[in-house]
């Protein structure tokens, strides 16, 4: 088996891929902060890039988190999301050039007024101004990807991935997506008797959700695809509103509590829902983890370690 490089392997994305490459027999190796190498800095991820040499490179790697988070941050997750990019596609033309590199892609990236989104529609508009400092580096992707394509002959599979979600991920509901952050919410209210729950916003944004396990599936399977430099909705064609995750998350843990909606708080764009007929023709036999199965593994998560 190839010897294959997760950047930002010990995050929550990249604790998933490494899991699903092992059990693959692939030799694995991690590149992050907790690594001791920071991909912001080009002498660092290139010198590493060049001592390792893998064959291929999963690029989960990403200054992120809430909708909160990255207002309240959002000159510092700029900087760091568009060096990294930077950086990355830099260090694998000077070092290992035939590393092909695999990319997943936030779906906000999308045109904040759309709706259902589809790939042919993705940079054509402004994303939502809620996540500019996230969204805008992530449609640099398909920029250096096709870039470097032309001039280096760099290979690359984008895939355009929506809120993921599931066990893993950080304890800190303001570094989180919001059905995590509501789960760790849900779960510490509940343990405190609350007998109301705050959810952030007017509860009505649909939103169409990952389960990250199925994420790091779809991003291993990606070894196998020669190239897909415009990137491709991971996509079921399905959402659920905030609410709605709310109630089942909440039903799932058994926990009778009435919802109230802090409308201080931002809503973001109000429908995000990934057109799934391009991944479908491309992946007709791919089976998605039920929503409330993988909200079930989420809570399960999130008792042992909160």
């Amino acid at each position: 088996m190839s010897k294959i490089l997760v950047l930002g392997g010990k995050g929550f994305l990249g604790k998933h891929a490494v899991r699903v490459l092992e059990q693959e027999g692939h030799e694995v190796r991690s590149l992050s902060r907790t690594d001791g190498c920071d991909i912001t800095d080009l002498g660092q991820i290139t010198a590493a890039l060049r001592e390792l040499q893998p064959a291929a490179i999963i690029n989960c790697a990403a200054h992120v988190g809430s909708l909160h988070y990255v207002t309240t941050y959002a000159a510092d997750v700029i900087h760091d999301n568009t060096l990294m990019i930077a950086n990355t596609y830099r260090a694998v033309q000077q070092a290992c050039p035939k590393a092909k590199l695999i990319n997943p892609i936030s779906n906000c990236s999308y045109p904040g007024a759309a709706n259902t989104h589809y790939e042919p529609d993705w940079q054509n508009g402004p994303v939502h101004d809620s996540v500019l400092a996230y969204a805008t580096p992530r449609r640099l992707f398909h920029a250096f990807a096709e870039s470097y394509r032309k001039q280096h002959g760099l290979k690359t599979v984008n895939w355009l991935i929506a809120n993921s979600y599931g066990p893993g991920d950080y304890t800190d509901p303001n570094k989180v997506h919001a059905l995590n952050g509501i789960i760790i919410r849900l779960i510490k209210a509940q343990r405190g008797g609350e007998r109301t729950f705050e959810i952030w916003g007017s509860g009505k944004p649909l939103r169409e959700w990952s389960y990250i396990a199925d994420d790091a599936r779809i991003l291993v399977a990606s070894l196998g695809i020669e190239e897909q430099t415009y990137p491709v909705n991971f996509a079921q064609n399905k959402a659920y509103s905030i609410a709605e995750i709310a109630g089942i998350a909440a039903q799932a843990l058994g926990y009778d509590v009435q919802f109230v909606f802090n409308m201080k708080m931002a809503d973001g764009a109000p429908i995000k829902i990934l057109d799934d007929r391009i991944f479908r023709s491309k992946h007709p036999d791919f089976r998605f983890t039920p929503l409330a199965d993988g909200i079930r593994n989420t809570i399960a998560y999130y008792k042992e370690v909160l």
